[in-house]
Formats: C-alpha cells, structure tokens, sequence
C-alpha cells in the first residue's frame, strides 16, 4: 500500500473518434489529396486560403472559388521535434513547418523530413512527397522534403491535356480555377483524437485515493464553510482557504439526480442501458459521480438510498447498489442537486 506522504502519479490516456461529414470545400480538399491534387479557395480579395475554408475569416462569407495550388513552396517558419511521438507524421526527428505553398496567400502546417535541424531554414523551398497509399486524408501528404527550385514553376496541365510523368513534379506556381470535380469523392473521415499524459493528484486526492484503498471515504471540511468536499480538492473553492480537517464520510448516500446510459463505451465491459449518478455520501457537501447497479435501470430514482460494492481488489468502489432503507426526503439532499 502507497503511504499517503507519497503522492501517487499514473499515465492517462483520453481517447476517441471524432466522426464528422464534410462539406463540398473540404470533400474537395481531401480527394484532390488522394489525387495528389492540392486545392484552395479564394476569397471575394483575391487571397488564396490553403487549407481551404468554407466561410472567409475576415468576412464571413461563404467561399465555393476553388482554385489548384503548387505541390512545391515555401517555409515561413519552423519548429525542430527532436523526440516525435507516436502517430506524428514520422517516426524520426523532423521539423514541423509552415509551408506557404505556391500560388496560396496562407501556409499549411506539415512535416518536413529533414536530417537536423542545421538543415533547415526560413525560407527554404521544399515539396510534398505523396504518403504511397492514400484514403483523402491529411496524411496523403506524407510529409515535405528539401526540394531545389524557384517559386515559379511549370504551369499544371488543363484538364484533357497529357498527365505530367514526374508524380513529384512542380504544379502550377499561381492558381489554377479547378471545379473540385473527382470520381468518388470523400464525403465524410473520422479522425481520432488521442491526449496521453501524467496525472498526479496532489497532497489531498493522493490521501483520498490511499484512504479508498482501505475502503474509507475520507472528504475534507473548509474550515470557513464548513462544507466536506468528497473527493477533496485540498483548498475550498468558494473560500478559498485551504481544507485540512479531514472528515470520514459515508458509506451509503443517496442519488440526488441520474442519467441513463445507452451507448457502449469503448473497452468498458458494462451492458447497456446502465445508470451513472450524482450520489451525496452521508456527511459529505457535494455529490460524487458513482454508477448503479443491482437494480433495474428503470427503477432507478432520486432519493434512493445507496451503499458501495468495492472492486474485487478493493481499492474503489465499482458501484453502489440500493440498500433497502426507505428514499431519502427531498429536503435533505435538494441543496445537493
């Protein structure tokens, strides 16, 4: 068992898919990507936005002028990543960078693989090297690499005319007008989002949490209010002072309010419908988060009077189940709501 002057630290991981459709600039955006095509739109000014938005920034209006850009441009600033992380774009140390592509008035962010940052600069002129597989997605473009050329370059050839050989080879410096036309178009992507990072309680949880581990719930009490913060946040947020005095709370309470639950989380091995609740432990000023179970979800009820059922290790309490005492009175947990 961790002896509470230590304070515990854990890696935690956020995690989910983000599922969205797109609209016509960004479904063009992404299969000209597929089709190692890169596409902007132009606003009422002239200004040619890479990435392409739906709506101008500055006015709001809705902008549809696609126009093709070059595959070649141009770095205003960077960034040297020395430790990439997983999913980045590569898997050795590389520089992120704005690149302002040409023929667009705005830089797109990207990768550029280079071998230290000694070899990059401002300035530099660069080209996007296409990912071999690519679905229309950002990461069609694998990422940029150094590339020896002057901001002008051939024109693209119009539509119907031959295809260029070279798949790297310079696109058109200036603008092109393009209809955003493509075979197959991608209507819609899911992009995951990911947060990895430390957490470290502090003095006040690391206790809370030991304390749970021996199947106490302990809160602490402002010394102002007098109000017993469960889990406790050592300082009161209404006050703010510092909460020291520690107060053993619980163990049963009563559901203030609920929600039910009908969509299967990822790796949560729990069967929908369930009920997550606000539960005010005995004592204690606020209500905890704490799911029921041991109950028909549609039986669940505020007022109902609840005791927890600890994990098979004991550490936490992996739910709370009715404990046949009568409901509890509204008036004595509605300041709890």
């Amino acid at each position: 068992m961790t002896p509470p002057s230590e304070v515990l630290r854990a890696p935690l991981v956020v995690e989910f898919p983000f599922t969205r459709s797109l609209g016509p600039v960004q479904s063009a955006f992404l299969t000209g990507l597929r089709e190692q095509t890169v596409l902007g739109v132009r606003t009422e000014t002239g200004e040619v936005l890479v990435p392409p938005v739906e709506y101008d920034p500055a006015t709001a209006a809705e902008l549809r002028d696609l126009v093709e850009v070059g595959t070649t441009g141009t770095v205003t600033t960077w960034a040297w990543n020395p430790a990439p992380r997983p999913a980045q774009p590569l898997a050795t140390p590389f520089a992120w960078v704005l690149v302002r592509l040409d023929g667009a008035d705005t830089a797109l962010l990207h990768a550029l693989d280079a071998p230290g940052p000694e070899a990059v600069r401002t300035g530099m002129r660069v080209r996007v090297r296409w990912a071999a597989e690519r679905s229309g997605a950002i990461t069609d473009i694998a990422c940029f690499e150094p590339h020896d050329s002057d901001p002008v370059a051939e024109p693209v050839a119009e539509p119907g005319a031959d295809a260029v050989a070279d798949p790297v080879a310079e696109r058109v410096a200036g603008p092109v007008a393009h209809d955003g036309r493509f075979d197959d178009p991608i209507t819609g992507i899911v992009a995951p989002a990911r947060l990895d990072y430390t957490y470290s309680p502090g003095r006040a949880q690391t206790r809370y949490l030991h304390d749970l581990g021996e199947r106490r719930t302990v809160g602490e009490r402002c010394p102002s209010c007098a109000k017993v913060y469960v889990p406790p946040r050592g300082a009161c947020p209404t006050c703010g002072v510092a909460t020291t005095d520690r107060v053993e709370v619980g163990p049963r309470g009563t559901v203030t309010t609920y929600c039910i639950v009908n969509i299967k989380a990822k790796n949560l091995d729990i069967e929908v419908p369930y009920v997550y609740a606000h539960i005010a432990l005995d004592g204690a000023g606020l209500a905890l988060h704490g799911r029921i179970g041991g109950i028909p979800y549609d039986q669940v009820r505020m007022g109902l009077r609840v005791e927890p059922v600890w994990s098979e290790e004991g550490r936490y309490p992996d739910h709370y189940r009715p404990t046949g005492e009568p409901d509890a009175d509204y008036d004595t947990y509605k300041e709890l709501l």
